[in-house]
């Protein structure tokens, strides 16, 4: 395959015709431009959840058992904390604060209701609306109010049930409450498990806080619901790009400026950076992929990648000028060599990035899409841009008194930073094969070590922490994040109301309830249950169709006759006639109820069982179905947390995978593409040792600083590999030219040298530019951008130190092509007495 008549073709454009590229690059970049004003944000944990099997359930499970009605519902969690939210005061400020809602239009009010309100209406049973129960509040005593609270707590079993754990009869106090407002909403609430995206939920739950706020002393009432918790999550992207894009540039410029060391050269690095942000947004937009909280690492990404790319070709150009080339010379025998290299990073990075295409989570096929993408664009914006701009600024050089600084190259010969970097050649020299068999042993070690990566997945990854950080508070306006409060209240209610917020599981059953052991059924699967599951006499504490019946049993002497002339063995619940059954409940004030159970075609039912709070995702997702196993009729175990579950289990099969796609795909491409262009097929494989060891050092990692799996790091071990063969590819290629000239050792040293210098040029921009990640206003993110700039350093030293050994026993295995192997190593002198070379 010629593949030189095309960079040939490239080298031509790029030289003769500069100003045509760059004008066809600047309309280019107009173009995606327009897309920028499409991008939309698809933020939280909803868009994980989709074409999940328990999630479809859960999502079935919603919609046969909510009320129909012709627009959804949706409620507002009004949370009063205090000394004492049943002193008068406080029960005044909830109720103004229900009364300003329910006169508000705008709020779409259907009805309000908390503590105050039964205190009230047990004060005047007459007190139907909020205005009377303030008039009747307001008339009593504090001894009257106390009573009134006594005798709620007594007859209502809600009312507790709205109070704190620290509720105590006899002061009738309590520390904090929950009130509910209800609201009529056209469309749009969410049937599903995750949480995220818009809601429109969010613009009335605003409006409450407006309403909190105008109420004099309620300052102990916070508003909270899905759409407060919809609106942070959109928050913490925005926040989150203000604070590491800044951030980002601000490290990237500094390393620029060591590297590059020039005005002119430096001002197009970051024109060459602005256009691959703005090509990848713009295609976002173009192609319709929502912006989500895993693609913030995305323009980190593409600016690291972007800056090595620049480096190199600065770099590579100033050491030909140095040799005496002239500008075009210069610049032809550069793009010559690097446009080669550069598609060979392409080609992996993208096989590295683009096998996330493989998961079965939309938002990380986004981030696979995306990334792919934004790495072409980074290529064709350095490889063929930079370089044509680079040639234009020359020229005007000659023309214009355009300052200039240093155009030394890094790691030239002679510095130290050169010999610093040489020093993998004479290990690679004398101790080749031993090294990269201990190497072998360490990454089989921590491979395995890394089997013990914990996976996880939850809300509390998409939200920042309760309390951020210092240095994120004293930043400036526009940079200084928003007041978040989920995590703060999400944390407020576990503490508080435990043992109301316990976690369940749901079981949708499917079949004809009509058959006469359905209840039986239904009943006998909660027997012995698993240790999960919350247990109360043996049996599994949940509501069905069967409670609704047991309970209705209490309240209609009729209908209790009815169940009790169709139950064979007295236990409550009707063994025949369940039809009659059906229809009677169905016709009564219960239906309601029983419709929240079971499907009016007595088709499809759900039974939700309660399970222990300290239980995790695994146990519950188990021992759910477990009892799902026991039904006679088709069942399925579902419920945020078996959703969660199902999410966690494919983040980890979606890490394995891409991982095991990204090595195979990559070596197939190496493979390949040095048998095309050098006729060493095996060369690719010696390329790909380095990252193979990297990998393993970043999974093991991973579980030596506690990281788990998650939405964020599944990406991890894919992103090293397209990250960390950028850096190994440099070395390779830059050696198989040299080695054409040189003996080994030489062309290594001269290699490691050379390329090195502009490595750790790129190195440090790129782990100080991604590790700005961890800035981000939520700790998951931050995370992702540690292991990122952890792996990154681990390819830097793999590459200058694994891959010149790996080479080495390379160049033995082919019997070598490049001059005498036997000659002096620069670096160390000839080989001692009676050693082997390892070119032999």
């Amino acid at each position: 395959m010629d593949y030189q008549r095309l960079i040939d073709r490239a080298d031509y454009y790029i030289v003769e015709r500069s100003r045509q590229v760059i004008l066809v690059f600047l309309l280019l970049t107009v173009v995606f431009g327009i897309g920028l004003g499409s991008v939309t944000t698809d933020a939280g944990t909803a868009g994980f959840s989709q074409d999940i099997p328990a999630e479809r359930a859960f999502q079935e499970v919603t919609e046969k058992f909510s009320p129909s009605f012709s627009t959804d519902s949706g409620s507002t969690q009004l949370i009063q904390s205090g000394n004492n939210v049943l002193g008068k005061p406080a029960l005044l400020r909830m109720l103004e604060v229900q009364q300003r809602a329910e006169d508000r239009p705008s709020l779409r009010v259907t009805s309000t209701s908390s503590a105050a309100t039964i205190v009230a209406t047990t004060l005047d049973p007459t007190a139907r609306t909020p205005e009377a129960q303030i008039r009747a509040v307001e008339g009593a005593t504090d001894a009257e109010i106390d009573q009134a609270v006594r005798t709620a707590a007594e007859r209502n079993p809600r009312f507790a049930g709205l109070l704190s754990q620290d509720f105590n009869r006899e002061c009738a106090c309590a520390s904090a409450t929950i009130g509910v407002v209800s609201h009529e909403v056209p469309s749009g609430i969410s049937s599903g498990s995750g949480q995220g995206g818009s809601s429109p939920l969010t613009p009335l739950q605003i409006q409450m806080q407006n309403v909190v706020a105008s109420v004099d002393g309620a300052g102990d009432i916070r508003v909270f619901g899905s759409g407060i918790i919809s609106a942070e999550f959109g928050n913490v992207i925005v926040d989150s790009l203000i604070i590491v894009i800044p951030a980002a540039v601000i490290f990237i410029l500094i390393f620029l400026i060591i590297s590059y060391r020039d005005l002119a050269d430096l001002l197009l690095g970051v024109i060459a950076l602005a256009m691959t942000i703005i090509w990848t947004f713009g295609f976002m937009g173009l192609a319709g992929i929502p912006f989500n909280q895993i693609l913030i690492a995305v323009p980190p990404l593409l600016l690291a990648v972007g800056i090595d790319f620049g480096i190199h070709a600065v770099n590579r150009y100033r050491e030909e000028t140095e040799r005496g080339l002239d500008i075009e010379p210069a610049m032809t025998k550069t793009t010559d060599q690097l446009l080669v290299a550069f598609g060979i990073v392409t080609g992996t990075t993208v096989i590295g990035f683009g096998s996330n295409l493989l998961s079965d989570l939309p938002p990380i096929r986004d981030f696979g899409i995306v990334a792919a993408i934004g790495i072409v664009f980074t290529s064709l914006v350095f490889g063929v841009f930079l370089p044509a701009s680079k040639v234009e600024l020359e020229r005007l050089r000659r023309r214009y008194p355009i300052p200039t600084f240093s155009t030394k190259p890094l790691g030239s010969e002679g510095s130290r930073l050169g010999a610093l970097l040489s020093g993998g050649v004479p290990l690679a020299r004398r101790f080749a094969v031993p090294f990269l068999l201990l190497m072998l042993v360490a990454s089989g070690g921590m491979a395995f070590y890394a089997t013990g990566v914990d996976t996880s997945f939850s809300n509390e990854d998409f939200l920042p922490p309760e309390d951020n950080p210092a240095y994120l508070n004293a930043l400036p306006e526009p940079f200084a994040p928003s007041d978040y409060t989920v995590t703060e209240v999400t944390n407020f209610l576990e503490a508080k109301f435990e043992s109301t917020q316990g976690d369940t599981v749901i079981v949708f059953v499917e079949g004809p309830l009509t058959r006469d052991y359905a209840l039986e059924a239904i009943y006998r699967a909660g027997e012995d249950p698993p240790s999960s599951f919350v247990e109360s006499d043996g049996h599994a504490e949940s509501t069905s169709i069967v409670t609704v019946i047991r309970d209705y049993q209490q309240q209609d002497p009729e209908f209790r006759r009815l169940v009790a002339r169709n139950d064979r063995n007295d236990n409550g619940i009707p063994d025949d006639n369940l039809g009659e059954v059906y229809d009677y409940l169905l016709d009564s004030p219960a239906r309601g109820q029983a419709l929240r159970y079971m499907t009016e075609d007595r088709r499809s039912a759900q039974v939700v069982y309660t399970v222990e709070a300290s239980a995790s995702q695994a146990e519950i997702t188990t021992d759910g179905r477990t009892v799902a196993d026991r039904f006679r009729f088709e069942a399925t175990a579902t419920g945020s947390v078996v959703v969660f579950k199902a999410i966690s289990d494919l983040i980890l099969q979606s890490a394995l995978l891409s991982l095991v796609a990204a090595l195979g795909g990559t070596a197939v491409f190496l493979v390949f593409i040095y048998w095309v262009i050098e006729g060493e097929p095996l060369l690719g494989l010696a390329n790909l040792f380095p990252i193979v060891v990297t990998v393993a050092f970043i999974a093991g990692s991973m579980r030596y600083f506690g990281i788990s799996f998650n939405a964020f790091t599944a990406t991890i071990l894919a992103i090293t590999i397209g990250l960390g063969i950028d850096y190994s590819v440099h070395v390779t290629h830059r050696f198989a030219d040299e080695y054409h000239e040189r003996p080994l050792y030489e062309a290594l040293d001269r290699t490691v040298r050379g390329t090195g210098g502009a490595l750790a040029g790129s190195m440090l921009t790129t782990v100080f530019g991604i590790g700005t990640l961890v800035l981000s206003v939520f700790p998951a993110i931050g995370q992702f951008g540690t292991l990122t700039g952890l792996s990154v350093i681990y390819s830097f030293i793999a590459s200058l130190v694994v891959l010149p050994s790996a080479l080495a026993v390379w160049a033995r295995f082919t019997e070598g092509r490049g001059g005498d192997p036997s000659a002096a190593d620069p670096a160390t002198g000839p080989p001692a007495d009676g050693e082997a070379s390892t070119a032999d």
